[in-house]
């Protein structure tokens, strides 16, 4: 039995109390939840239904905890039902109900834990999308881990996600990466205000292979040559190294174009249509001040070009025209000011900034090497890369570490911790259970023990503690995911794969939870019943890794 499961029991039995005293049937809630109490004492999980309901009811909560009581514990499945305090629940599932879980989980394979919590939302969500003017850095990395683990949250919980990278090809960064590409071009030193690093002279070396006659040109035209090659040759590389790091965007999305097919004008016009457009100065203004921004914001200025911000109210839209009734962006921590104009263009369209647009901040992150944060990269000079991060710890390692904290804190990733083959390191400490599984899985097959048919397996011979503990953690999948995907937070995710590990290293240490037959003895039952369970925590354990984008190996 699924705490999902008990939870809708625990329902049906409030609707059966309320029917037999002649209660109001429509003060029930649609759904409820149940928890696992902190002290394992106090009962295998705990309801706070008849506290919530006792006063819209009329009816003292220890009274009606004690209807409750009776009526769940004639229920199939619950082995005792206790009043604590106030009217809490605490349930007690036989043996058979709560082992019953471990077939459920192999049966359900990698379906298990997707739910239909967000069906029907089409969320758009943008994360990454760093400027085509240098390696994806440190920022941006932390952003791919945890922006594709949260669309795969969305997406177990039945969102319909399409992820999105935006990047502009145009304005004064790349103009400025043009011009430091044409210095290094003819051998000489990057602009004052221009980009630096060794990558900067690769992808001159790049544009000249595909272009060796630019610096014949004039200086005009070869900055255009520099500015369109070197753009498409940085971009390039950012997509490898993102698909090198398992981050695959459903859309790549050009800002140009947004310019070249008018959209920047038909956001204007839709903007004045809705009456939030004002001329001043010679320029063109949106009064987002309406809407509780700081200051109204300029859409084109007076020389006819337009702003940055005339561009995010072109590209928003185009968004919302695309049908997605939710747009999400992921930004840097520099990018805070941010939320209040944005908020505020969103309701200038007529839309409901709440409902219609998330904007997740993300803070400032660290890779660290003997207590000191590394500042410089081999190839980039300045910053570093998602390649560094990768060299460092590996692909896996760098997505579990940083999907595993909350995004709004600032962490620092100890490179010696995070490559350590030990249970400190938290990675580590969970995919050894994938291969642990795994192997008792091999060792189970040569020696002739295997789960028998689904309809053989016997749920109540699971029976010890530490079985039941496992058991217990294995059945919060499902809850963890849609409080992950809802809450914005794959950190969730990681934290109860470690609490997972520690139930299995717990049950498989446990001498009483022999998964093979001990010597010359028979195969039995209980041999099968916690091969079941075994196998159980395996699909648990790569179901949540292969949410954060890790591997869950066979072996290690």
């Amino acid at each position: 039995m699924t705490p999902a499961d008990l939870a809708s029991t625990v329902l049906t039995a409030a609707r059966a109390v309320f029917v037999t005293r002649g209660l109001d049937v429509s003060l029930l809630p649609e759904t409820t939840t149940v928890e696992r109490p902190r002290n394992p004492e106090h009962g295998d999980y705990a309801s706070t239904m008849a506290m919530q309901l006792a006063k819209k009811a009329g009816v003292a909560p220890r009274e009606l905890a004690a209807a409750l009581a009776d009526e769940l514990s004639s229920r199939p499945g619950i082995k005792s039902v206790e009043i604590a305090g106030p009217g809490f629940l605490n349930i007690r599932l036989d043996a058979a109900a709560a082992g019953v879980l471990a077939r459920d989980v192999v049966l359900a394979g990698q379906e298990y834990g997707r739910t239909d919590r967000l069906a029907g939302q089409r969320i758009n969500l943008e994360f990454v999308s760093a400027n085509p003017t240098g390696p994806v850095h440190i920022g941006g990395v932390r952003w791919a881990a945890v922006g594709d683990a949260l669309s795969r949250l969305l997406r177990a919980a039945g969102a319909d996600v399409g992820t999105e990278y935006y990047f502009n090809d145009a304005g004064s960064q790349i103009d400025r990466f043009a011009r430091s590409l044409y210095a290094a071009a003819k051998g000489e030193p990057a602009p004052e205000d221009g980009y630096g690093g060794a990558y900067i002279a690769e992808i001159a070396t790049a544009v000249l292979a595909e272009a060796p006659d630019a610096l014949k040109l004039g200086e005009d035209e070869a900055l255009e040559v520099f500015r369109v090659e070197g753009v498409k040759l940085m971009f390039a590389e950012i997509r490898q190294s993102l698909d090198e790091f398992g981050v695959h965007f459903d859309t790549y999305f050009n800002e140009k174009d947004l310019h070249d097919r008018g959209e920047l004008q038909e956001a204007l016009d839709r903007l004045r249509e809705q009456g939030h457009i004002y001329e001043a100065d010679g320029a063109t203004w949106l009064r987002t001040t309406d809407f509780g921004d700081d200051k109204d914001r300029v859409l084109r200025k007076s020389d006819g070009d337009w702003t940055y911000f005339a561009a995010d109210c072109a590209y928003y839209l185009d968004k919302r025209k695309r049908g997605f009734d939710r747009v999400v962006i992921m930004l840097g921590a520099d990018h805070h000011g941010y939320i209040g104009r944005m908020k505020a263009m969103a309701a200038c369209f007529g839309d409901d900034p709440d409902a219609n647009l998330e904007i997740l901040i993300g803070q400032l992150v660290n890779l660290v090497r003997d207590g000191e944060p590394l500042r410089m990269s081999k190839r980039a000079g300045t910053v570093i890369t998602l390649e560094d991060f990768v060299d460092a710890l590996g692909v896996d390692a760098t997505r579990y570490a940083l999907a595993r904290y909350s995004s709004d804190s600032p962490i620092d990733i100890d490179i010696a911790l995070w490559t350590r083959a030990s249970r400190d390191n938290p990675v580590y400490y969970v995919q050894y259970v994938a291969a642990r599984t795994a192997s008792a899985a091999r060792q189970a097959a040569a020696v002739g023990l295997t789960r028998g048919e689904a309809a053989d397996f016997r749920p109540e011979l699971l029976t010890n503690e530490k079985e039941n503990d496992l058991l217990k953690a294995l059945g919060e999948y499902p809850a963890v995911v849609a409080s992950a995907a809802e809450l914005r937070e794959p950190h969730r995710v990681a934290r109860y794969l470690e609490e997972v590990a520690g139930a299995y290293h717990r049950f498989y240490d446990e001498p009483a939870c022999r998964i093979l037959p001990k010597g010359d003895e028979p195969i039995g039952e209980a041999n099968r019943a916690r091969l079941w369970l075994n196998d159980a925590t395996r699909t648990v354990i790569a179901n949540g890794l292969a949410l954060l984008g890790v591997s869950a190996p066979e072996r290690m």
